[in-house]
């Protein structure tokens, strides 16, 4: 004889756990596509900021070739390769500005974005 406890499930999922893991799957991808373009900005940044410190030692030339390799393997819009330089007696300014695109289904969204460093001598 099989007996059942009082309030015992029979293994059937309710709508509500099914609802929650839909809206993490969907969080999850959005925040994931987006991350990427945010993540390659901020590794942009970072060799831009890089460049900017060790500015004193190389030429301009050398500082463009260096930010659009890196702007390369990061796979970023050409845009991003439009790289300016301005050196005064007192330090160095470096920026490029681009728009990334997020494709989701059904919306596919441009960010803009500047990348800028700077560094006194």
């Amino acid at each position: 004889m099989v007996t059942r406890l009082a309030g015992a499930r029979t293994g059937r999922v309710t709508v509500g756990c099914l609802t929650l893991i839909l809206l993490v799957v969907v969080f999850g991808y959005v925040g994931y596509a987006v991350g990427q373009v945010y993540w390659r900005y901020y590794q942009y940044q970072d060799a831009f900021n890089q460049q900017a410190r060790f500015a004193a030692g190389s030429p301009d030339d050398t500082i463009i070739v260096r930010l659009r390799a890196q702007a390369d393997s990061l796979g970023l819009p050409p845009d991003a390769q439009r790289i300016h330089v301005r050196r005064t007696s007192k330090g160095i300014t470096i920026w490029s500005q681009y728009a990334d695109s997020v494709f989701l289904p059904g919306l596919n969204r441009e960010l803009d974005f500047t990348v800028h460093a700077e560094k006194s001598f």
